[in-house]
């Protein structure tokens, strides 16, 4: 009796042991299959990784190839237009462009050569005034770089060179009744000749040896045959009209500056950008008759402001 109910117990538990084998299996196969699936990712990682650079060294193949291409057009072009190249860093896409050659270096004449054939050598080449002419324009044309970003700079009153000067000499237009020709020492080595349509305003006894404030940088201007190379700073108003003194102390080629707008001057203004005519309206006398620029006062660094003598409020021109 008691065998028999051991019997019954051990196949009962049979089926039990080997459910817990075929869990434990199971298990093994599921982390197998983990460890696959993982192996399997990091292939296909390694595979788009692989894919990618040789796509990108496909792209960067034929990038190479459209940089030589734009390379050898440019050298066509610069070549068509006489512009030699010369070249700076071998393997690299840089080219540096000259339009003027170095002339090769000249041999010493031999000692034998006959003087006609020395003659010949000592004479200037053929094509040495293309030469001059080409480094002429290109002069110019750097200069003309050099200027462009001070006209770009913004207008304001320091765009103007203002100077202190002495009116030395002053007579009458001899083909216009309402001006002066005067001689202006801004200090420069030479004085510079001024007219002013001052007659009606300024008698002439006044214009001799006078100190003045001077714009010296507008572009020179012929007025009935006589060419003007500055202009005489007055406070003006329909019906008057006072050039403007400077302060006491102040000696011909002083500055006229001003605090809020402490710019370098332009070396000539350019008409067509109409500099004078945007800056002219903030020009004005206070209630002081001091010169201003939109409240900033003429003046000339340690010796004081310019004024008009009874003009206050007033334009300046």
């Amino acid at each position: 009796m008691l065998l028999a109910r051991s019997l019954l117990r051990m196949s009962s538990h049979n089926p039990l042991m080997r459910l817990e084998q075929r869990a434990a299996e199971a298990d093994q196969i599921i982390e197998f299959l983990k460890q696959q699936v993982q192996l399997l990712k990091e292939k296909a990682v390694v595979q788009a990784s692989m894919r990618e650079e040789k796509k990108l060294m496909v792209e960067n193949t034929k990038l190479k190839k459209d940089i030589e291409e734009l390379k050898k057009q440019l050298l066509e072009k610069e070549g068509c237009r006489g512009v030699l190249e010369v070249p700076v860093l071998s393997g690299e896409a840089l080219v540096e462009c000259s339009s003027k050659p170095n002339p090769p270096a000249a041999s010493p004449p031999s000692l034998s050569a006959s003087p006609a054939v020395t003659a010949a050598e000592g004479s200037p080449p053929k094509d040495e005034g293309k030469k001059k002419k080409a480094e002429k324009k290109g002069g110019e044309k750097q200069e003309k770089k050099q200027a462009a970003p001070q006209e770009d700079a913004a207008v304001d009153v320091s765009r103007l060179d203002m100077r202190v000067g002495r009116i030395m000499t002053a007579e009458k237009h001899p083909d216009a009744d309402s001006l002066y020709v005067e001689q202006v020492d801004v200090g420069e080595a030479s004085p510079r000749t001024v007219v002013s349509g001052l007659v009606k305003h300024i008698p002439l006894d006044q214009m001799q040896n006078r100190m003045a404030v001077l714009m010296c940088n507008l572009k020179p201007a012929k007025m009935r045959g006589v060419v003007s190379q500055a202009m005489v700073m007055c406070a003006s108003s329909p019906d008057k009209v006072e050039i403007l003194d400077p302060p006491a102390g102040a000696v011909p080629g002083d500055r006229v500056t001003f605090q809020s707008f402490p710019g370098q001057p332009d070396k000539e203004l350019n008409p067509k950008k109409k500099v004078w005519e945007q800056i002219q309206p903030d020009l004005r006398t206070d209630g002081q008759c001091v010169a201003t620029y939109k409240g900033d006062p003429f003046q000339v660094p340690g010796k004081g402001v310019c004024k008009a003598q009874t003009m206050s409020n007033s334009g300046i021109k």
